[in-house]
C-alpha cells in the first residue's frame, strides 16, 4: 500500500485537487505497480501565513 503525503499551501479548487490525486494515483500505480485502489494520498494544506520560502511569508508574497 503505497502511502503519499502532499504539503501544499492553500487555495486550490476542489477540482485541482481531485485532479492532483487522480494524476498521482496513476502515476504511482504504474510505475509502483500497484493497483489505484491501493494508493493512500494524504493532503496537507498550509495557510499562506504558515508557510516561508527564503525568509518570506507566502502570505506576503
Amino acid at each position: 500500500m503505497p502511502l503519499v503525503h502532499i504539503d501544499l499551501v492553500a487555495g486550490r479548487t476542489p477540482e485541482q485537487l481531485k485532479g492532483l490525486v487522480k494524476d498521482v494515483t496513476a502515476a504511482i500505480a504504474k510505475n509502483a505497480v500497484v493497483p489505484e485502489e491501493r494508493v493512500h494520498i494524504v493532503l496537507n494544506e498550509m495557510q499562506p501565513d504558515h508557510y516561508s520560502v527564503g525568509g518570506v511569508l507566502k502570505s506576503d508574497q
